[in-house]
């Protein structure tokens, strides 16, 4: 069963071939004798699961069941779960047991999605290769002596080892993407504001957003709906209609008429910024045949110029420090989390307890968002970092008019060895050189599987305009449809 996908547990489910305790069981049992070596759940939430699946196979039996009920998908740890710990991959909340749910979490509950447990992370969401966990690093599937990606590394790794047919994950500057590359899955970033940030614990509140995992773009597809929506509790959340994301997957074209190619009309930009110094040979050789194959499928391509992604890096990493600087001011040893023993006083019980509690990387962006914001700085760094920000979203939005979807690398390699750069904080933050800039604009990214470097997945990413999730979903299935990067499994774990 670990190695059908979500439309194809979706179908059994449905049909009753299976219950949804017998999958809910047979997944929790892979993960207990499958996640050893791997280290992608902090935590596995079996009784809750089997509980949850029981209610799920009351509801199939009455007839009138949502067509995801019963499913059981992963959450990555930075999303609330009632009653369960979520840590956030930090020791500081190590001991946070949630007592509500983030607005995803319940929406999947209301359509009898099961939970199997929460996945590993980089500590609050701060790094590109889930080595920075409080709970000890991720290993890449294709490669243990190799990172998955971050921060949503265990998520990424738990559906590439076919531990879980999807994941939830969240994406500030390539960290469902990235990681999605990393490991031979698809993964999707939708448009900021088209997923409720409430109950995800915030690192950058105007970069953060949730998005999914799964092993194709149809699995996503079927997943993302679900997920989407406005929502009163948050305040960054757009009051738009929910899309069907599927109604491009068999459409045969996605632009009108009928055609015998499937991307017939489809005009995809090749950014010039993307194939330049820095991208590994290998993985651009992978990404200009898949670009190919686009074209054998009816799309037509174009270079363009994304001029000013350059600042797309500096200006992440002084805007996002900023923001989780003021975010994780929060965690003070007071209301909940960690706190120190027998602090002096309130400054000391202040110091220690986020001395104690923090990670290294936290607590380097920290010093700099502070540093950022502090009087006499802020025009200086944060203010020029806003308005590269907007050059930056002003270039997609000039792209845009003339093209419908952007295609290039995911990341600049494949899977990199444990410390090799954890040395060089610099070439760790250049590892999300072509995903930060979607962030800063606002807009929907995703990575799909497009061929391998010395044994490892190489991710090709395509970015689309705001709330085109449904048409980007549609590229990718159509690649999909004509390759089987994405069929492809781990050899140990197929």
């Amino acid at each position: 069963m670990h190695n059908q996908t979500v439309a194809q547990l979706v179908e059994q489910l449905q049909s009753k071939a299976v219950s949804s305790v017998e999958l809910t069981q047979y997944f929790i049992d892979r993960i207990k004798s499958r996640d050893g070596e791997l280290n992608s759940f902090i935590t596995v939430t079996e009784e809750q699961a089997i509980a949850q699946a029981k209610a799920a196979d009351a509801r199939l039996a009455q007839g009138d069941a949502p067509a995801l009920c019963g499913l059981p998908i992963a959450h990555k740890d930075i999303f609330c779960t009632e009653g369960v710990r979520t840590s956030c991959g930090s020791k500081m909340l190590d001991n946070f047991i949630s007592p509500y749910d983030a607005t995803i979490v319940s929406k999947y509950q209301q359509q009898g999605v099961v939970c199997l447990g929460k996945t590993n992370m980089d500590e609050f969401a701060m790094g590109s290769s889930n080595e920075t966990s409080y709970y000890g690093p991720v290993k890449n599937p294709w490669a243990t002596n190799c990172v998955p990606g971050g921060s949503s590394g265990g998520s990424a790794a738990a559906v590439a080892a076919r531990l879980a047919p999807a994941a939830t994950a969240s994406d500030t500057g390539g960290s469902i993407r990235q990681p999605a590359a990393l490991c031979g899955i698809t993964g999707l970033k939708p448009t900021y504001g088209r997923v409720s940030r409430y109950g995800m614990i915030a690192f950058a509140s105007s970069l953060d957003q949730a998005g999914l995992m799964a092993r194709n773009a149809e699995d996503v597809a079927l997943l993302l709906g679900s997920m989407s929506g406005f929502d009163p509790k948050d305040a960054t959340s757009i009051d738009e209609p929910v899309d069907d994301y599927t109604r491009f997957l068999n459409a045969g074209t996605l632009s009108s008429g009928n055609t015998a190619k499937p991307l017939n009309g489809v005009r995809i930009g090749i950014p010039d910024e993307y194939f330049s110094e820095g991208l590994n040979p290998d993985t651009e050789k992978c990404v200009r045949e898949a670009i190919e194959q686009f074209e054998k499928l009816g799309a037509t391509t174009k270079a363009i110029t994304l001029p000013h992604t350059g600042l797309s890096v500096p200006a992440y990493y002084v805007i996002a420090p900023a923001e989780c600087s003021a975010n994780l001011s929060r965690f003070d040893g007071v209301r909940y989390g960690y706190r120190c023993e027998n602090p002096q006083d309130l400054d000391d019980l202040y110091c220690r307890s986020r001395s104690e509690a923090f990670g290294d990387e936290v607590k380097r962006r920290i010093l700099v968002g502070a540093y950022a914001l502090s009087a006499g700085y802020y025009d200086a760094y944060f203010a020029k970092a806003q308005k590269a920000r907007r050059l930056i979203q002003q270039d997609f939005v000039a792209a845009f008019n003339d093209v419908d979807l952007i295609i290039g690398p995911t990341s600049p390699s494949p899977a990199f060895e444990f410390g090799s750069k954890g040395a060089d904080p610099v070439a760790m933050y250049l590892e999300d050189i072509y995903t930060i800039a979607t962030n800063l604009a606002g807009l929907p990214g995703m990575s799909v599987p497009c061929g391998k470097v010395d044994g490892k997945p190489v991710g090709l990413q395509i970015i689309g305009n705001y709330f085109a999730e449904a048409k980007m979903l549609g590229a990718a299935h159509q690649f999909q449809q004509a390759t089987d990067f994405h069929q492809q499994a781990p050899a140990t774990y197929e």
